[in-house]
Order: C-alpha cells, then structure tokens, then sequence
C-alpha cells in the first residue's frame, strides 16, 4: 500500500465529489450493451457523445451539453457504421468534428451542425480504411492538428493525416507493426513524440511513433497491464491491471527506466478494469473502476512517496464507462477542477459528477487554475511528420481572458471613421488651438467605439453562453426544462438591461463634453 503521512500540507486535501441532481442528468439514453473496454463516452464544452445500443449497425449520440433532462426516444443518432461503434473521440482543436472506429473495421469522421439536430447523421465527412480487423482504439494528437491514431485486433497501429481534401482515405502516412497481439491502450506524452501502448502480451512499449521505433519495453511478470498512461511532463507512466493474485493494482514507472515498477499499490480484489485519468494542472490522479462506482484520487509528487492518497468518492450506482470534461468547461466559479460523466446503464442515465475544492472565496481562484492547454494546435499536420515537436498552446482560465474556444474567432474589420457633422459644419475648425483637435478627436474616437460596441451588443443578443443561437435551442419538454429555459432568459435580460444602462450612461458623457466645446 502506497505510504499515507499523518500531516501533508496539499491544497487538495479536501476535494470532494459531488453528483449532479437528477434535472441536470441526462435520463433515458440507450447505453450500449457492449462488452469491450472502453469509455463509451466523450465530452467538449459543447456536446456529450454517448455510444448506444442499436439495431442493424452501430450508432452514437450527440447531445448539446445543456440539454438536461428526459432524451427524446426518436433523437436523432450518427449512425454510419455496419458495426457496433467501439470508441468515440472529439478532435481536440474542433468541438464540432468527432472520430468513432466501429467492429466493420473502418475509422469515421464527422461533421456535428452547430445547430439542433433534426436527423439521422448516416454520412461522414471522411472514411478512413486500412485496418482488416476491427478497430478498438482512436486517439488524436494532442498539439499537432488533423493528426489521428487508429488500433485494430491486426495488431497494427496507423497514424492517418487528415489534412487532405479527399473523403475516403485507404493509405496511413504510418504503420507501427511492432506488436504481437491486441492494443489495449494508448497514451502520448505531453508534445506528443512519445507513445505508450499497453498490449495483451502483458507488456508495456515506448514507442517513437515517427521513426516507428521501440525505445522500451516494461515486461513486469508480476503486473498484468490493462491501461497506461503519461503523467504529463513528470517523466512517468502509470498502468492499472492486475496483481499475480488478481487484485487490482496500479503501477508507477520511471520514463528513462522501465525495468522495474518505482512502486505498485493493490486496490481491491474486484474484476472489473481500471480506468486512470490525469490532470496535469493539478497533478492529481483519478482511478475509475468499471463495474463499481468508486473514483480514487491521488496526488502524484515527483520524490517518494509518489502517490499520495486524497480520498475516495463512493456511490452505489455501478458506472459501465466515463466521459471527462476539458479543463476549457470547466465551471471556475465553483473551484470545479475535474468533472466525469457516469454512465449509468442500468437506470440508462447520464450523470456529471464534480470535483470541487472547497473554497470561501467567490473570486477566481488562481492557485488551482495554472495556465491549461487551449483548443489551438501548436503544429500542423506536416509540421509534425516532418520532426517537429512544440508543447501546447497554453490558455489562462479567468472569465473574460477569452482564448478557450476551439474555433478561431475571425474578427471583422473595423468600419470607416466618418467625419462627425459638428467638424463638417464647422469653418472655423482649421483654426482651432491644437488641445481642442485633440480634444475632438477623442470624441470622435470614443463615438465610433459606441457604435462598435452597440453593434457587438446587437451580435451578442443573438447568442446565449453556450454558443447555441436562441432560435435554435431545442423547445423545453418538461417542466424542469421550461424552468430552466425561464430562468436563463431571465438572466439573459437582466445582464442585456445593464449593458444598456451603461451605453445611456456612456452617451449622456459624450452629449455634455460635445456641448462644451460647442460652446468654447
């Protein structure tokens, strides 16, 4: 067992889990039935992408983040594949693109509208065919764009660009054929020049996955490996599997040194897989267990005791996959530094669990939020291919620092500043004492940016926060909904009469420094 001191000063000491309430669920989702290892489930700030049972194919859902509550029997499903849909990632650059590879041994891009759904989505926008099994694991690049990552039961892991304008794609720039059975896991390292692979074999690979070289190979006897997975910039890995005597266990190893595990820990004795997740803001680790509703969290500190233990968030509803937020969703104002999303098949439910530090303080708290990797890719697709390696493009979490949306933001020119009627009427403005041109020009300046700032305000009226515009919400079918659609509007109003306020105060000012110089 892992060393607990009696004192550690640690700011996350005290996290603690908290279980949405059932209206901020997601209720009646067909959860698959599939037995494969997989999380079933990915989330942006904009959308929560389920994997559900259907007939005659695989399919998955998309459903905007704010849509709580009762789902629609006939919502419309992405249903493309002739197989059942075994994993699910949203392209970390691009919260409206998804990858899903499926059992009829094909990998799928799509195309998600930012409007509402109102049909079946049967045709990607790419098709990528190489594998001749099926495909279990997708992974994108973590800085390098349009980079993806496919394994497959031919034991063969392909590296696919897709920055090209052609729909089907049957060549990988990349094939890493270095394994000798089935891929379990995959996991990058920061920069994403390092590959970690857990196989059946039971062995652990650091791979070079452009070179297509072997760096390392972890074959522990001891610790039959499931999962693995980069602890950031620490120099790290951490696996989960199974002890010799079948208890759970996770594993700590050195990067430089994968001979011998620096420490192992036994959990529990139970059978389902181990799910670990990372936050490196934090350096706080979560271990989730598949078939129970347990999530351990430990905080991981670079000289022994490696892993320290927090607490352990309990709940009877056994969890079947997990879905994480991006730090970019994150509610700041409630100190959330982690929040899951629990599938819950045997009530078919959906259910967001946060991790909050418990803070007094209102304000933003930026000793727990660090700076956090954006939604820009720091390299191109080609950039990466030809050896380039750069770190992610790092954002600031603060309300209003902006930089957190996953689309670049193209701004408008800037409209032409029109001659005022007071300087056009004027013939004695060529003789005016320099301060007084200054003065006017000002006033000139400050009205051309009242005007951009009403025509910003008219934009923003035809938004709400989440990026949906208000004609495209779907029509509340419950009275939770109704309620909440109320109170948002509300909100909505209350913060738009204050902006208006504001611009009567702002154009009161101007209207009195225009009659004083009209008078001078």
């Amino acid at each position: 067992m892992s060393w607990h001191p009696l004192y550690r000063s640690s700011k996350f000491r005290h996290v603690y889990g908290k279980a949405a309430s059932k209206d901020k669920c997601y209720d009646c989702v067909p959860i698959t039935l599939s037995v494969h290892d997989n999380h079933f489930c990915a989330v942006n700030p904009h959308f929560i992408a389920v994997v559900t049972e259907c007939a005659g194919g695989g399919a998955f859902l998309v459903i905007p983040v704010h849509q709580t509550g009762k789902l629609d029997p006939h919502y419309p499903r992405i249903c493309g594949h002739k197989g059942n849909v075994l994993d699910i990632k949203w392209n970390p650059f691009n919260d409206f693109v998804i990858a899903s590879c499926s059992e009829d041994a094909t990998i799928k891009i799509w195309d998600i509208p930012k409007h509402l759904l109102t049909k079946n989505i049967t045709s990607p926008k790419k098709e990528l065919l190489g594998h001749v099994r099926r495909v279990g694991l997708i992974e994108w690049h973590p800085t390098a764009s349009n980079i993806l990552f496919s394994s497959g039961y031919d034991y063969k892991i392909m590296i696919w660009n897709l920055d090209t304008k052609e729909a089907v794609l049957s060549n990988p720039v990349k094939i890493l054929d270095a394994h000798k059975d089935v891929i379990l896991s995959m996991s990058f390292n920061t920069d994403g020049s390092l590959l970690a692979t857990a196989c059946r074999d039971r062995n652990i690979r650091l791979i070079d996955p452009r070179a297509g070289v072997i760096l390392q190979v972890a074959s522990y006897k001891s610790h039959r490996v499931n999962k693995v997975l980069f602890l950031g910039n620490m120099k790290k890995l951490l696996s989960t599997g199974t002890s010799r005597w079948n208890n759970r266990q996770i594993a700590l190893w050195d990067q430089n040194d994968l001979s011998v595990p620096l420490m192992e820990e036994d959990l529990d004795g139970s059978s389902g897989i181990l799910f670990p997740f990372y936050d490196s803001d934090t350096h706080m680790l979560y271990v989730v267990g598949k078939g129970d509703g347990n999530i351990r969290y430990y905080e991981i500190s670079p000289e022994k005791p490696y892993l320290n233990y927090l607490m352990e968030y309990r709940s009877p509803l056994p969890q079947k996959g997990i879905g994480i937020m991006p730090k970019r969703g994150l509610e700041v104002s409630a100190c959330e530094i982690f929040r899951f999303y629990k599938l819950i098949p045997t009530k078919s439910l959906v259910q967001p669990i946060s991790m909050i530090v418990p803070r007094r303080s209102e304000s933003y708290q930026e000793d727990i939020y660090p700076l956090t990797t954006g939604a820009q890719p720091a390299l191109t697709a080609q950039e990466w291919l030809n050896g380039v390696n750069k770190g992610p493009l790092l954002v600031s979490l603060r309300p209003g620092s902006g930089a957190v949306n996953s689309l670049p933001q193209f701004l408008e020119p800037e409209p032409l500043q029109k001659t005022t009627a007071l300087s056009q009427n004027c013939d004695w403005a060529g003789r005016m004492p320099l301060e007084e041109k200054q003065k006017r020009s000002e006033i000139r300046d400050s009205r051309n940016q009242l005007k951009e700032e009403e025509i910003l305000l008219k934009k923003e009226q035809m938004r709400l926060s989440n990026g949906f515009d208000i004609f495209e919400c779907p029509p509340p079918k419950t009275e939770n909904e109704l309620l909440q659609m109320f109170y948002r509007q509300q909100e909505e109003i209350r913060r738009l009469r204050e902006l208006v306020n504001q611009r009567d105060v702002q154009i009161k000012q101007l209207e009195l420094e225009l009659r004083n110089v009209c008078k001078d």
